[in-house]
């Protein structure tokens, strides 16, 4: 008998399995086929805009995707560099073939997991209890908890115009009964879609018709621990391009044989990564939309598309590619098509991914709505926390909404649901100038210590790095700019304003103009970028962190008013229906969560709070 068996060899899965395994718990990771362990079906990039801060979050807290990623990419660059620190994000585009591998090196290292191939087709559920799996050859697997990571494959279909194939990414085999069997047990069942754009054979690309997209020149890494495993100028090109006005006649000329707009699909698609017909059809303004050309791997000959992604027929799809400037005479390697599969309602899960009807069950990824290998990974790692916390009797750990994107992203779909793959977007985040790419361990990593995911080796780094961005703060707020000719000189040539009186290098490098290489010209700083990143950016935005704070701080409180489980809203006199129905519907934990439910109003939530003081506080 195993403590916990993780279902699904995705991102998902990986993150569930290591840190459960690290926690201690005798694990067992069931996949169909374990050689699509990690495997990337659609663009194998790692982060973007605010997912690369998910993965700098899942490394502060002891996950892998993070080392993995920087282990296996071939381009790396910050996107967003010239705006604000709060919207910065790493994007790598990594090997397609090199990732699965060392992914599955990191897991087979991993104390106290065991691997083994094998379809789930039902749970052993007791009492609204579960109690383990039964594979599809009816053998039976007992443990004491469970942790759905099944991706896009509970019954899924592939859809290419009006083609239907029954089938899993890459044609794989699917999940044929675990949905039903779900639904058996009380779970509320949903259809979802996805898709993905074609691939293009290198030989057959004219790149010299396209923009280039570099990585950048300077040295980056996701994970806190590592040093960068690359060269700069070895870095892979990746190729910007347009579509046009051919590529929207055709389109427009060929709707009715989309899949989606042939009436072929059944399930609901993300809103913030549409087909290509989506986009012509929902921006008609638009005169032409961007694309990416990237490499999948450097040990084969295809290039993903992105953000052509379609469910044309086969024949449109040639069409549309070679309408493409540089792919006239494209050869495509593997047509797009749109995926169907069946996930969770979220709203039946508690904050900390258990599930609410069934005692021991939790899941993460694509199960519970979400779409994106970074989002999946996130909530497998907070999943095998949190059923590691429950077997050994331990309060879930559950991060705030100023606390990570993760609290963010598993608060939204506990409390608002979705009824489309959901994104994690920088604008979903309230507290996104605290939730930085640059900080992600100074908020998390004590946290992932306290709980046994971060061990004192690296407990001590994170306190070491505190301690060196308090003395450096200590030495500008110390050391006065001396305003002698030199020094005036100086500022003029940099056509810098020349200060009216004397001031410390703290307030001056509150100016906008000032950064922290000016600053070293006026003082010794031996300290690491990273240091000094922090330093100038705590005091360039000082103002602006305290009022997010205190922000946080004022929600804080509101999370502290706990909801009793076993509250009765039928009790509750003069909320409204709609309002009684959403409560009953989420059964939030506490009058935060309960004031951002959609559909109860500022008005519902004073008459809850009223009645849970009446009631309770004696």
């Amino acid at each position: 008998m195993f403590d916990l068996i993780v279902v699904g060899g995705g991102h998902a899965g990986c993150e569930a399995a290591h840190i459960a395994g690290v926690l201690g718990l005798n694990t067992l990771l069931v996949t169909a086929n374990s050689k699509n362990i990690a495997d990337m079906p659609c663009n194998p990039s790692i982060g973007g805009t605010a997912k690369g801060i998910i993965v700098r979050e899942i490394d502060a807290l002891g996950g892998i995707m993070g080392k993995v990623a920087d282990r296996t990419h071939f381009q790396i660059k910050m996107l967003n560099n010239g705006k604000g620190p709060a919207v910065r994000s790493l994007r790598a585009q990594a090997d397609k073939v090199t990732y699965p591998k060392v992914m599955r090196d990191y897991l087979d290292n991993t104390l106290n997991l065991t691997i083994m191939e094998g379809m789930v087709e039902d749970l052993i559920v007791k009492d609204n209890k579960v109690e383990g799996v039964i594979l599809s050859n009816q053998k039976k697997i007992y443990s004491a908890s469970v942790i759905l990571t099944t991706g896009t494959y509970l019954k899924a279909n592939i859809l290419i115009g009006s083609e239907n194939t029954l089938g899993g990414p890459h044609g794989e085999e699917r999940s044929n009964y675990l949905s039903d069997n779900l639904k058996k047990l009380g779970l509320d069942i949903q259809r979802l879609k996805t898709g993905t754009p074609p691939r293009i054979k290198k030989d057959s690309i004219d790149f010299s018709q396209m923009e280039e997209e570099t990585g950048d020149d300077c040295y980056y890494t996701f994970s806190f621990d590592n040093p960068p495993f690359y060269k700069i100028d070895e870095q892979q090109k990746c190729y910007l391009l347009y579509t046009n006005d051919l590529t929207h006649k055709i389109i427009r000329e060929n709707l009715d044989k989309s899949a989606m707009y042939g009436g072929y699909v059944t399930g609901i698609g993300p809103r913030y990564c549409p087909s290509i017909e989506d986009k012509i059809v929902r921006f008609k303004d638009k005169e032409r939309h961007q694309l990416f050309l990237e490499p999948e791997s450097v040990y084969y000959d295809e290039w993903y598309l992105q953000g052509f992604s379609t469910s044309m027929p086969r024949d449109i799809q040639e069409e549309l590619v070679h309408s493409l400037k540089g792919l006239d005479k494209a050869v495509i390697t593997k047509y797009a098509y749109a995926i169907e599969y069946d996930a969770l309602n979220p709203l039946e899960m508690k904050v900390s991914l258990e599930n609410k009807k069934i005692e021991n069950l939790f899941t993460a990824g694509q199960i519970n709505g979400t779409s994106g290998y970074e989002e999946a990974a996130g909530q497998g790692l907070m999943a095998g926390i949190n059923a590691h916390h429950k077997l050994k009797g331990l309060e879930p750990l559950v991060l705030r909404r100023d606390e990570a994107y993760i609290g963010v992203l598993i608060d939204d779909l506990v409390t608002k649901g979705t009824k489309e793959p959901y994104r994690m977007l920088t604008s979903r985040a309230e507290y996104r100038l605290i939730l930085r790419h640059d900080n992600a361990d100074l908020r998390l990593r004590e946290i992932g210590y306290q709980h046994g995911t971060i061990d004192e080796e690296r407990y001590l780094k994170l306190k070491k790095k505190r301690e060196e961005i308090s003395e450096v703060k200590n030495i500008l707020r110390n050391q006065y700019l001396k305003l002698n000719q030199e020094v005036k000189d100086f500022l003029i040539s940099k056509n810098i304003e020349i200060p009216s009186f004397s001031t410390n290098l703290y307030m001056f490098l509150k100016r906008p103009e000032i950064n922290m290489d000016i600053i070293k010209m006026f003082v010794s700083l031996d300290y690491s970028d990273e240091v000094l990143e922090e330093v100038e950016i705590d005091v360039k935005y000082e103002g602006y962190i305290a009022k997010v704070y205190k922000e946080a701080e004022k929600a804080k409180r509101l999370e502290e008013k706990l909801i009793p489980s076993d509250i009765n809203y039928d009790d509750v006199a003069n909320l409204a229906n709609e309002a009684r129905g959403k409560l009953k519907d989420v059964r939030p934990i506490s009058i935060g969560q309960a004031s951002r439910i959609s559909g109860v109003n500022p008005a519902d939530i004073a008459i809850l709070s009223v009645y849970l003081r009446k009631k309770y506080d004696k």
